[in-house]
């Protein structure tokens, strides 16, 4: 049998990626021939954050209606205190608007900028209190009952004739809102036939200060997976998603026709009883975005899901599969006044009562956007256990090690992003600080930090958490719009975006789950025109056969 010879008989260098061809010819009359290509120092194009969209829904009413820890206690007493209270506990629109953490979130107040105003914020009031934000905007409950009836494909949303007469001007202001959006509103109908859906054949209700303006139907009579309640569900997703996708399609400056795939990771499953899951949330999104060009799918993974999206997508463009992928998600109804008993019972306003959305588009190195640097990607393994040293090890001192940087090298972490004003009445403390916590532990202890300098790590390094707790929005990526616009003006290099969630939640696995990955400022213009494109690998490996049909030849 031919063994391979120890020594290339011909290699060469063509653009960083090392050619080597080995041909052997044994003693017997028909030779046998094998080229080995092995890919060495090869730099694929890279992928870059183009550009992102960052929105909040303020949705009082759907707290009290929709909101799970609410239609439970509904379901369980009744009579309770807590539900008696509720409403008392409600925000306006004007004070959401001037919630610090809230203007964070759609871009106005940098986190740096939260970081030197004192918690708690919610009984402080933003300087900065405007509706639009460099990042998104925080749209109030009436214009978004008539976005989520422009998302229905299937008639399932109607809105009393009036509401629709009265909001429909206000949404048609909105900078974001297309024609092809405001063309899907329907007129409406009057309160009787709303009425009769919700008595009569069990939709569910929209509501604006406790009357009704609206019903969802349930599109199937006996499939609960098509049931009113799951179909606000999806819709109020599907449409806090779009809303999203727009602002990022316009951030990025590019044109909806060149998104070529759209990834949805949000906690919603569409599907019917022979499918609950089947999906497809991205493409149906993509639709009313305008993305006639794009194809999607799914990507679940509970609060983990956005990191693995990004990850990804940044994966497709790097490959040369896609030029341009979107990654999106809209929010939970079912998360809204989750910590609800706990605020309440501290005499807090209900925080949880806006829809959080997100969407980021990923592009070709252009030389200007910040690389996402999928190179050396952190993962939680079947295998790495829960402890939380195991979990953070696997996210971030793992990768850096393999990447050769030092914990110190990353400028910001961006782990679990909640809001501490929600978490820390509720019990569950500071999320961020408790993390930067643990990666400032074991940057001690593998030598990266003293331990003198662990708390100034932790302020150095660490952010306050300002988003919404809608479940997988908050895990990692709400920092991305800041980390591109703090990189395109110098003043940060690299971060670290770590996405974590519990799987137990499906009743599948008691395993934990996680990945991170890095986002650095770009080279410029040169890093960009020295990677290799996928045309350019296809020239090389012609080239290399050639080469290798001639020496074929010659050596007959």
């Amino acid at each position: 049998m031919p063994q391979a010879s120890p020594n290339p008989s011909r290699e060469g260098r063509r653009r960083g990626i090392l050619i080597k061809k080995t041909i052997i010819t044994p003693e017997k009359a028909r030779s046998t021939y094998i080229i080995d290509f092995e890919r060495q120092e090869y730099r694929f194009m890279n992928s870059v954050l183009k550009g992102t969209g960052y929105v909040l829904v303020h949705t009082p009413d759907m707290v009290i209606h929709n909101g799970t820890t609410q239609t439970t206690e509904r379901i369980v007493n009744p009579d309770s205190d807590y539900l008696k209270q509720l409403k008392a506990h409600l925000r306006p629109y004007e004070r959401v608007l001037a919630y610090y953490p809230n203007q964070t979130y759609i871009g106005n107040v940098t986190p740096a900028e939260l970081a030197q105003v004192d918690g708690p914020w919610q009984d402080l009031e933003s300087p900065v209190n405007d509706r639009y934000g460099a990042f998104g905007e925080i749209m109030p409950q009436d214009e978004f009952y008539l976005l989520v009836q422009a998302v229905d494909e299937f008639e399932l949303v109607y809105l009393d004739r009036d509401f629709v007469a009265k909001t429909k001007e206000k949404l048609a202001q909105d900078p974001i809102v297309t024609e092809f959006i405001l063309k899907r509103i329907h007129e409406g109908v009057d309160q009787a036939k709303l009425k009769q859906l919700i008595e009569d054949e069990g939709a569910e209700g929209l509501y604006m200060n406790d009357v009704i303006v609206g019903a969802v139907r349930r599109a199937h009579d006996i499939d609960t997976n098509l049931s009113a309640h799951v179909m606000i569900e999806n819709l109020v997703s599907k449409a806090s998603s779009a809303l999203a996708l727009l602002y990022a399609v316009k951030n990025a400056d590019i044109n909806p026709d060149d998104i070529e795939y759209t990834i949805d990771c949000s906690e919603e499953a569409c599907g019917d009883m022979n499918q609950r899951g089947g999906g497809n949330f991205a493409k149906a999104t993509a639709e009313i975005a305008e993305l006639s060009r794009s194809t999607g799918s799914d990507v679940r993974g509970f609060c983990a899901a956005p990191a693995h999206a990004v990850m990804v997508a940044a994966s497709l463009v790097k490959a040369g599969t896609f030029k341009a992928v979107a990654v999106t998600a809209g929010g939970s109804t079912a998360k809204l006044g989750m910590n609800g008993k706990d605020h309440v019972k501290k005499g807090l306003p209900i925080l949880e009562d806006c829809l959080g959305g997100f969407a980021v588009v990923i592009t070709e190195d252009d030389g200007i956007n910040p690389v996402i640097n999928i190179d050396n990607v952190g993962w939680h393994a079947v295998g790495t256990g829960s402890s939380p040293q195991n979990v953070i090890a696997s996210l971030v001192t793992v990768p850096l090690e393999k990447a050769g940087l030092k914990v110190t090298d990353v400028d910001y972490y961006s782990p679990e992003m909640q809001n501490p004003d929600i978490t820390k009445p509720a019990g569950a403390g500071d999320v961020p600080l408790a993390n930067m916590k643990m990666i400032g532990a074991l940057a001690v202890k593998q030598g990266d930090l003293e331990r003198s300098e662990l708390n100034g790590f932790v302020e150095r390094h660490g952010l306050p958490g300002f988003a919404p707790t809608q479940g997988h929005i908050p895990s990692g990526v709400p920092y991305l719009g800041h980390a591109r616009e703090s990189m395109l003006k110098g003043e940060v290099n690299r971060v670290m975006i770590v996405g974590k969630g519990s799987l137990f939640l499906g009743r599948m696995t008691n395993l934990f789950d996680g990945v991170s990955f890095l986002v650095e400022k770009n080279d410029g213009p040169k890093a960009a025109e020295a990677a290799v494109s996928s045309e350019e690998i296809r020239q090389i490996i012609a080239e290399s056969l050639r080469d290798f049909a001639q020496g074929l030849l010659e050596s007959r």
